[in-house]
C-alpha cells in the first residue's frame, strides 16, 4: 500500500505554440477528482504512511468502532476552533478521527488526507516519510485514543470492542479439578510458519492440550500428589460482545446457570465444574462478573433452592423439575435472538444495492478484486501480517443497511454536505476553464501591409479582440460567434492563424472544416486569428505560409553619403524580407548595384565570425542561408577598398558580439519614445552609443555634451555614469542591459561618481549623488556632502558602506585623499553623527548586564532599575548567559553611555572610566575589581574579556566594539585555560531551576566530560557518580546531557579518545548554562522547563506555516507527474514511533 507519492494536483501552464509575447495562462488548482465506480474513498498516502492508511481503512469499515466514536458529541471531546485556547479541553485526536471518517463517508473525493490527523499525533515530516510497524502503530493508537477518551462516556471504548481473555487451564486427570489464571488481550499473536492455516494456527496455540505425565507430573492442590494432568490455553471472548446484550434477562446469572444445567447429563454437575463452563458460556469467570452483587456462586445456588438443589456436602448441584423446563423455553427465546444476523452494510454515497465484492484498498486507489486473485497477492513474503476480525452474529439495524449517513453527528453531515457542494462548484469552475480558452482577434480592415508584414492602422489595442470560447464547440459556432459580434462585416469571413513575429503580424494557415472541434483543428490557448476575406488586405495580396515568413534582419553598411567619413562610418538599418526571397535582393533594396555580403558564421565563437556568400549562392534563399529574425548582415561595395574595421583594427566576430542595447529617456524632457534600441557591439564606443540615442529619441543637439549614460541595476537603481571614451567591453556592460540617459557630464578619468547618504538605515532609492576629484581629502569630501545634504557642525564624520549594506570602519585619516583609500567610483559613504576620536583612541558604547539577582551576583543594582530604564535603551534577548532566575532566563542589555578611551588603555582602566558614567553611579559598585567584562555580539554578551592588566590593542577589539558590564560580589582572577559556566540545579518535581551559580572550571588538565562532572560535584559537595549534567541551548530550547561514558575508538589507535566538551556537539565556552540534576532525589530523566515546551512549540508553528507556504508554493508551480510504477525500494530501518497526547485527566 505505497500509492501515489506525486499524487497532488499541481497548476499546469499552457504554451502557444507559435512565437513569444503571448499571455500563458495558468490554470487553476484542480479541485480533487470525484470517487470511481467503486464509489469508496481511498487515503493519500504522505510519504511513507501505507501502514497508517491500511490501519485507519480497517477502522473505519468496522461499524461497532466507528459509530461508537461518532457518538461522541463536541459536549464531550471540545470543538477545533477552541484548540488554541489556554483553558480548553479539546480532545483533538479523536475529532480528527471522527472527521476523517464522515470523509470516507460521505466526501465525495477519490481519496481523503491523513495530514491532519498526523499533525494531531505531533508527528512532523520525519515519520510522515519513515516506514513503521502497523501492529505497534495500532497498540499505540489505541492508548492514544484511551487517554484522550478519559472522562468522556467513551472511556472504555477500545475495551468494550477489542478487549478479550486468555484462559490458562490445568485439568486434573484423577479428580477432574480445573486451575485456571486468566490473562487480557487486545491482539493475539500466533505463528503461522508450517501450519495449513490460520486456524490450525490458533488450534496449535490456544485449544491443543499439554499433557503433564511420566517425569512431567502435575501437583494438584485438591489431590494433594503429583498426578497426570492435561493443560489448555484458551482464548474466549468478552462477555459485553454484543452477543449477550440482547435483553436484560440475558445477562442474568439464573438464566445463564439454566441453560448451562440443561445442556448436562440429569441436569447435574459438579459446582467447581459450574464454574468452569460459566467462563466458557460468558467468557467471564463468576467472581469477575456477578460476586460483587450476587455473593458467592454456592451462596447464590442456596438462596435460589426452588430452582437448584446442592448436596449435602455442597459439591454438586442439579436442576429441580420445574425450573429446568422455564429455563429451557427462555433458553430456546434467547438463542434465536443472539444468532439472529443481518448482512452488514458497505458504506458509501449513494443508497443503492451494495455490491458483495473484495476491494483491494491501496492508499489512493480503490479497485475490486476476485478471491482467487486474494490468494494468489497474499502469499510468500506478501502474505497478511495483520489481520482484523468481527464476529459473524453481530447484528446491524436494518436502517444502517447500505445507509452511510447512519449514525453520523448532525455537525459533520453539515459539514460535509456543504464541502460537497463546495467541490461540485470547484468542479464546475475548473470544468469550464479546462474547456475554454482565450483568442485574440485581429481584424482585416483595420490592418495594412506595410514593410513586409500586417501592421494596425491606429493601435494594437483597438485593432484586436480577445474572446473566451469552449474549444469543445466546432469551428462554424466559432464563425458564427464572430458574425453576431462583427454586425458591421460584409462579405465572407475567412479565420486564418497568425502570428506576431518581429517585422509585424504574418498569417500562416486557412482554418477550414466547419465540422471540426477547435480542439481536433489543434487552436491553441491564446491563439492569434486574423479574420478577412482570405485574398487581400488594404487592397494588397497577401502571401501566407510559413515559407514566405517576414525576416527582421540587421543591415550593417558604410555610409557612402560623405566621402570623409567613408571609412569609419556605420549604418546599420533593420530590414525586412520574405523568407524565400532570394539573398541578392538585399543589394537591390539598398540600391547598391554590386557588393560582397557577409553573414554571420554561427558556432565560431572567438574566431572570424562573418563569412562571404560565393556569387552562386546569391540566388539561394534566406531561409537556406540559415538566416532568420535578429540576424545580421554585412555589406561591403566591390568597388570599395576600405573594410569595416572595428577601433581595435580588427574584424567585428561572432554573432554574439553584434546585439542590441536598451536606452531610458530620464533627461526630464519630453519624447515620442521612451526607449530605443540600439544596436552595437562589444567594441562600440559608449559615446557612439549615446549620439545614437538622442537621435533616436529626437531631443536637442545640446545634449550631445550635457549628458551621460548610466546602467540601471534589476532594481532599477541608476548606477555610475560611464565614460563616453569606454567600449562597451571595457565599461563591463552586457548585451541587452538597461541604459539611463541622464542629464549631466559623466566624470572623468581623474573624477569619482559617488552615492552618499544620512545615517546608516539607508532605504534603497535615498541615496545622493556627487562627483569630487579623487585626490580631495576625506575632511573636504565630508564638507561637500555636509554642504548638499543642507547639514551643518562639525559632529560628524564618514563610514564606507561595506559589501552587506551596513556602515563599515569609519574613515579615519580625514587627511588622507579618497585614492588613497581606494575609494572608487559607485561607492556609497555614510554621514554618521558623532565625532570620531583622535587616532589610536576608541568610542566604547557601555551597557549594564542586568540580572535577576541570583546567589553570588551584585543585588544592589536591582533597586535602581526604573531610573535607568528610563534614561537608556534596554535589549532583551533569550541567552545562555546571565541564566538567573527560576529557569534559562532573559538577558537584559542597559545602554548607559559612551565613553573615549586610548587603545593602550588597560581593561582595568575601562572599567574606572565606565564608573565615571552618570547612571552607573546609582549602582553602587565598589571597584573595577567587582566587574566583569564581556563583549556585545548581535545584542548579546559574547566574549568574555580576562586580564584587567593587558591593553585593550592586545584584544583586537576593532572600532565598533561595544562592552557590557557585569557587577560582582567578590574580584576575580581568570586565567587563560578558565571557562565560566552558569549553573543551575534542578528542582525535583517542579521543571523548573535554583538560581545560577557562577562556576569557573579549568580545562588545563583536559576539557573532557568526566573533568567538569567533577567539578561539578565537587562545587555542589555531591558524589560524582549521583549527579547529571547538561548544556542548555537557548536558540533550540534544548538540553544535551553530557556524560564521561562517551569515547570513541579510533582505527588506527586503539585507544579510547574522549569528547572534549570545547569541541563538537557541545561547543562549551564562556557564559554558558549547566543544568545539575541531583540523583539522589531527583530520578527524571527530563531536563526541560515549562519555558522550553513553550517555546519549541512556538518554533514548531513556524516551522508548519514555513512548510505549508513551501506546500503551496509547490503546488502552484509544478506540474502533474506522471503516474506510472516505480519499483520498490527496500524497506527503511524502523524507528521508535510515538503519539503525542495531551492530559484530560
Amino acid at each position: 500500500m505505497f500509492g501515489d507519492l506525486f499524487e497532488e494536483e499541481y497548476s499546469t501552464v499552457s504554451n502557444n505554440q507559435y512565437g513569444k509575447g503571448k499571455k500563458l495562462k495558468t490554470k487553476a488548482l484542480e479541485p480533487p477528482a470525484p470517487r470511481e465506480f467503486t464509489n469508496l474513498s481511498g487515503i493519500r498516502n504522505q510519504g511513507g504512511t501505507c501502514y497508517l492508511n491500511s490501519l485507519l481503512q480497517t477502522l473505519h469499515f468496522t461499524p461497532e468502532f466507528r459509530e461508537a466514536l461518532f457518538s461522541l458529541g463536541p459536549e464531550e471531546l471540545g470543538l477545533f476552533e477552541d484548540k488554541d485556547k489556554p483553558d480548553a479541553k479539546v480532545r483533538i485526536i479523536p475529532l480528527q478521527l471522527q472527521r476523517l471518517f464522515a470523509q470516507l463517508l460521505l466526501l465525495d473525493q477519490e481519496a481523503a488526507s491523513t495530514t491532519d490527523l498526523t499533525d494531531s499525533f505531533g508527528w512532523t515530516s520525519n515519520e510522515e516519510m519513515r516506514q513503521h510497524d502497523v501492529q505497534e502503530l495500532n497498540r499505540i493508537l489505541f492508548s492514544a485514543l484511551e487517554t484522550s477518551l478519559v472522562g468522556t462516556s467513551g472511556h472504555d471504548l477500545i475495551n468494550r470492542l477489542y478487549h478479550g481473555t486468555i484462559v490458562n487451564q490445568i485439568v486434573c486427570k484423577e479428580c477432574k479439578n480445573v486451575s485456571e489464571r486468566q490473562e487480557d488481550f487486545l491482539d493475539l499473536t500466533v505463528a503461522v510458519k508450517n501450519v495449513s492455516g490460520l486456524e490450525d494456527a490458533l488450534w496449535n496455540m490456544y485449544v491443543e492440550e499439554e499433557v503433564f505425565d511420566c517425569d512431567n507430573l502435575y501437583h494438584c492442590g485438591t489431590c494433594d500428589r503429583l498426578v497426570q494432568a492435561a493443560k489448555e490455553e484458551k482464548s474466549k471472548p468478552d462477555v459485553n460482545l454484543k452477543d449477550l446484550q440482547s435483553e436484560e434477562e440475558i445477562d442474568h446469572p439464573l438464566m445463564i446457570l439454566k441453560a448451562i444445567l440443561l445442556e448436562e447429563e440429569n441436569n447435574l454437575i459438579p459446582v467447581d465444574q459450574l464454574g468452569q463452563k460459566l467462563l466458557k458460556k460468558i467468557g467471564i469467570s463468576w467472581n469477575k462478573k456477578y460476586r460483587k452483587q450476587h455473593g458467592p456462586l454456592r451462596k447464590f445456588l442456596q438462596l435460589h433452592s426452588q430452582i437448584f438443589l446442592l448436596s449435602s456436602d455442597e459439591s454438586t448441584v442439579r436442576l429441580l423439575k420445574n425450573g429446568s423446563l422455564q429455563a429451557e423455553s427462555d433458553f430456546q427465546r434467547n438463542d434465536r435472538q443472539i444468532f439472529k444476523m443481518l448482512p452488514p452494510e458497505s458504506p458509501g454515497l449513494n443508497n443503492g444495492i451494495s455490491c458483495p465484492h473484495w476491494f483491494d484498498i491501496n492508499d489512493s486507489k480503490v479497485q475490486p478484486i476476485r478471491e482467487k486473485d486474494i490468494e494468489q497477492q497474499f502469499q510468500g513474503k506478501e502474505s497478511a501480517y495483520m489481520l482484523f476480525y468481527r464476529k459473524s452474529q453481530l447484528q446491524r439495524p436494518p436502517e444502517a443497511r447500505a445507509n452511510p449517513r447512519y449514525g453520523v453527528p448532525c455537525h459533520l453531515l453539515n459539514e460535509m454536505d456543504a464541502a460537497n457542494i463546495e467541490l461540485q462548484t470547484k468542479r464546475e469552475e475548473c470544468d469550464s476553464a479546462n474547456n475554454t480558452f482565450e483568442l485574440h482577434l485581429h481584424l482585416g480592415p483595420q490592418y495594412h501591409f506595410f514593410n513586409g508584414a500586417l501592421h494596425p492602422v491606429v493601435s494594437q489595442t483597438e485593432s484586436m479582440w480577445d474572446l473566451t470560447f469552449d474549444k469543445r464547440k466546432t469551428l462554424g459556432d466559432l464563425r458564427q460567434s464572430i458574425f453576431q459580434l462583427l454586425e458591421f462585416w460584409e462579405g465572407d469571413m475567412v479565420l486564418s492563424v497568425a502570428k506576431l513575429v518581429p517585422a509585424g503580424l504574418h498569417i500562416y494557415q486557412t482554418l477550414g472544416g466547419d465540422e471540426l472541434t477547435l480542439c481536433e483543428t489543434e487552436i491553441a490557448d491564446g491563439e492569434d486569428i486574423f479574420v478577412w476575406n482570405g485574398v487581400e488586405v488594404g487592397g494588397v495580396h497577401i502571401q501566407t505560409g510559413i515559407d514566405c515568413e517576414p525576416l527582421l534582419l540587421n543591415v550593417l553598411h558604410l555610409d557612402t553619403s560623405s566621402e570623409r567619413e567613408k571609412c569609419c562610418q556605420v549604418i546599420e538599418s533593420p530590414h525586412v524580407f520574405p523568407a524565400n526571397a532570394e539573398v541578392g535582393t538585399v543589394l537591390t533594396a539598398l540600391a547598391i548595384p554590386a557588393g560582397v555580403i557577409f553573414i554571420n558564421s554561427a558556432g565560431c565563437p572567438g574566431g572570424e565570425g562573418w563569412t562571404a556568400i560565393p556569387k552562386e549562392d546569391m540566388r539561394k534563399t534566406f531561409r537556406e542561408q540559415g538566416l532568420r529574425n535578429g540576424s545580421s548582415i554585412l555589406i561591403q561595395d566591390s568597388h570599395d577598398d576600405n573594410s569595416l574595421l572595428t577601433k581595435e583594427e580588427k574584424w567585428v566576430t561572432s554573432m554574439n558580439e553584434i546585439d542590441w542595447l536598451h536606452v531610458k529617456n530620464l533627461c526630464q524632457l519630453e519624447s515620442e519614445e521612451k526607449q530605443v534600441k540600439i544596436s552595437a557591439t562589444v567594441n562600440t564606443m559608449v559615446f557612439d552609443i549615446r549620439i545614437k540615442a538622442i537621435k533616436e529619441f529626437k531631443l536637442m543637439k545640446e545634449l550631445a555634451d550635457n549628458s551621460c549614460l548610466r546602467p540601471i541595476d534589476r532594481h532599477g537603481k541608476l548606477l555610475c555614469p560611464v565614460p563616453d571614451s569606454y567600449t562597451l567591453k571595457e565599461a563591463e556592460l552586457k548585451m541587452g542591459s538597461s541604459l539611463g540617459l541622464c542629464l549631466g557630464k559623466a566624470p572623468s578619468s581623474s573624477q569619482l561618481f559617488l552615492f552618499f547618504a544620512m545615517g546608516s538605515d539607508v532605504q534603497p532609492g535615498t541615496e545622493m549623488e556627487i562627483i569630487v576629484e579623487e585626490t580631495i581629502s576625506v575632511r573636504d569630501c565630508l564638507k561637500l556632502m555636509l554642504k548638499k545634504s543642507g547639514l551643518q557642525g562639525d559632529a560628524w564624520h564618514l563610514r564606507k558602506m561595506d559589501w552587506c549594506y551596513e556602515a563599515g570602519e569609519p574613515l579615519c585619516e580625514e587627511d588622507a585623499t579618497l585614492k588613497e583609500l581606494l575609494i572608487c567610483s559607485g561607492d556609497t559613504l555614510l554621514l554618521i553623527e558623532g565625532q570620531l576620536p583622535p587616532p589610536g583612541f576608541l568610542k566604547v558604547p557601555i551597557w549594564w548586564y542586568q540580572l535577576q539577582g541570583p546567589s553570588g551576583h551584585w543585588e544592589s543594582h536591582q533597586d535602581q532599575t526604573n531610573y535607568t530604564s528610563s534614561r537608556g535603551r534596554v535589549w532583551r534577548a533569550a541567552s545562555s548567559q546571565g541564566a538567573s532566575g527560576n529557569e534559562p532566563a532573559q538577558v537584559s542589555l542597559l545602554y548607559l553611555g559612551d565613553i573615549e578611551i586610548s587603545e593602550d588603555a588597560t581593561l582595568a582602566e575601562l572599567k574606572s572610566q565606565a564608573m565615571t558614567l552618570l547612571p552607573f553611579l546609582e549602582f553602587g559598585v565598589p571597584s573595577p575589581a567587582h566587574l566583569r567584562a564581556w563583549t556585545v555580539e548581535r545584542k548579546l554578551p559574547g566574549r568574555l574579556l580576562r586580564t584587567d592588566r593587558q591593553p585593550l590593542r592586545e584584544y583586537k577589539l576593532g572600532r565598533r566594539i561595544e562592552i557590557c558590564l557585569e557587577p560582582l560580589q567578590k574580584g576575580e582572577n581568570l586565567g587563560p585555560q578558565d571557562v565560566l559556566l552558569r549553573t543551575q540545579v534542578r528542582i525535583p518535581g517542579e521543571r523548573t531551576y535554583t538560581p545560577a551559580l557562577d562556576l569557573v572550571w579549568n580545562t588545563a588538565q583536559g576539557g573532557t566530560a568526566g573533568s567538569l562532572r567533577q567539578r561539578v560535584a565537587d562545587f555542589y559537595c555531591l558524589p560524582v557518580e549521583k549527579i547529571e549534567i547538561a548544556k542548555y541551548f537557548p536558540e533550540k530550547f534544548e538540553w544535551l546531557p553530557i556524560s564521561s561514558w562517551n569515547q570513541q575508538i579510533t582505527k588506527r589507535k586503539k585507544k579510547k579518545k574522549q569528547d572534549y566538551l570545547q569541541g563538537a556537539p557541545y561547543y562549551l565556552k564562556d557564559g554558558d548554562t549547566i543544568g545539575v540534576k541531583n540523583l539522589l532525589i531527583d530520578d527524571d530523566d527530563d531536563f526541560s522547563t515549562i519555558r522550553d515546551d513553550i517555546g519549541k512549540e512556538k518554533q514548531k508553528q513556524r516551522a508548519l506555516g514555513r512548510r505549508k507556504s513551501q506546500e503551496a508554493l509547490h503546488e502552484q508551480s509544478s506540474y502533474i507527474l506522471s503516474s506510472a510504477e516505480t519499483p520498490a525500494r527496500p524497506r527503511a530501518p524502523e524507528t521508535s514511533l510515538s503519539i503525542h497526547v495531551g492530559s484530560f485527566r
